[in-house]
């Protein structure tokens, strides 16, 4: 029974030295960050904001853990508990370095999205430089992730003995995990040649699928494209690495548009110029690069007009098309409703005269018939 208090009090003990050590510490984190907080607000730099949003958590996370290093001699528990209970805390440092390891990277992340904003007009160099630095941040991370899992799981003897034990058959377990992984390995392959060779980038306008629609988000082993009518489509990243797709947004964003109208060979297509540049001078979603109208085609019924129109974007080039089909049609139907696709047919003059004289037969011979028809009920 003494045993038994004697134990239970170097148990309390050790929790009170535990708990004010934990206290100490918290107090210390929050005394820093309250002083960093009121710098930041004095300051026009974001980097304090940003290192306030991703490391006041793991840093108090690792003043903690260290407090607790620090008091774990000071307590008078045996040397058979103390190990058990520093291992525990080991992990926690692993796992606590590991987080603001992350959180640093997400502070330069940070700094280089505000310094490259893809919101920009002219975005090709900030999607370039977002493109890369996304797809290496998730690698980091994941890096960071898998070795700091290795470092806790190697502080196990048993693992320890069971790693060095795999190691001697590295070839024949690497070909099992390369053949059920392989889909994995190779988006994560193809994640690395993107972020390389930037097939795609964010915010870039592509057609997958037959879809039209912009780069949303870039992960390890897929893509968000966000569709015109904001449905996301999900494409693995082998995708852009095996097959062809359309990037509006490669080297530059403007684009070229076309509008097509079928008139009647009596339009004028000096008009129809001259009317589109009034058009496009009365609005800002042309760029003022080029424009241009061109007979394209001609059939027996009609003329195909090409109407060629320069804008910065994809969406504003389709506004463009949308607008300048609108009023060129307004404008036919207003000032030149004859200029209009028409289908004309001519009967010539003999097969007119006989089908009056059938006609007037036709209806010659039926009177009789009507008259002979009420004599003989008369009758």
């Amino acid at each position: 029974m003494t045993e038994f208090f004697a134990l239970g009090r170097e148990w309390m003990w050790a929790a009170g030295i535990a708990i004010v050590a934990a206290l100490a510490a918290v107090v210390v984190h929050r005394l820093i960050f309250s002083a960093l907080a009121r710098i930041a607000r004095r300051t026009a730099s974001k980097l304090d904001d940003s290192f306030l949003l991703h490391g006041r958590r793991p840093a108090g996370l690792l003043l903690v853990v260290l407090a607790l290093f620090l008091a774990l001699p000071m307590t008078p528990l045996s040397r058979d508990v103390k190990g058990p209970i520093a291992h525990g805390l080991g992990l926690v440092l692993i796992a606590a370095m590991a987080w603001l390891v992350i959180a640093l990277i997400e502070i330069v992340d940070d700094t280089i999205a505000r310094r490259y904003d893809i919101q920009a007009a002219d975005n090709l160099a900030a999607r370039q430089v977002r493109t890369k630095t996304e797809m290496l941040r998730r690698i980091v991370v994941l890096a960071v992730g898998t070795i700091a899992v290795a470092l806790m799981l190697m502080t196990f003897p048993s693992v320890r003995k069971f790693g060095t034990s795999l190691l001697a058959s590295a070839g024949v377990a690497g070909l099992i995990v390369g053949f059920a992984a392989k889909e994995t390995l190779s988006n994560l392959l193809a994640g690395i040649q993107v972020a390389l060779t930037e097939p795609i980038r964010l915010d870039d306008v592509v057609i997958v699928e037959g879809e039209w629609g912009r780069i949303e988000e870039i992960r390890m082993t897929f893509v968000v494209v966000r569709i015109w009518d904001e449905r996301r489509l999900i494409v693995p990243l082998s995708y852009f690495i095996e097959k062809p797709f359309q990037n509006w947004t490669r080297r530059t964003a403007n684009l070229l548009g076309s509008v097509f109208l079928h008139v009647d060979y009596t339009v004028s297509v000096e008009e129809i110029r001259r009317e589109l540049d009034r058009i496009l001078h009365a609005t800002d979603l042309w760029d003022g690069r080029f424009s241009n109208v061109q007979v394209t085609d001609a059939t027996d019924r009609a003329m195909q007009l090409r109407v060629l129109v320069s804008s910065r974007d994809a969406s504003t080039s389709w506004d463009l098309r949308c607008l300048v089909r609108e009023r060129l049609v307004a404008f036919l139907q207003t000032t030149h409703p004859e200029s209009l696709p028409r289908v004309r047919a001519e009967l010539g003059g003999e097969l007119r005269a006989d089908g009056e004289r059938d006609q007037m037969r036709g209806s010659q011979s039926a009177r009789p018939a009507k008259s002979r028809g009420r004599s003989l009920a008369g009758g």
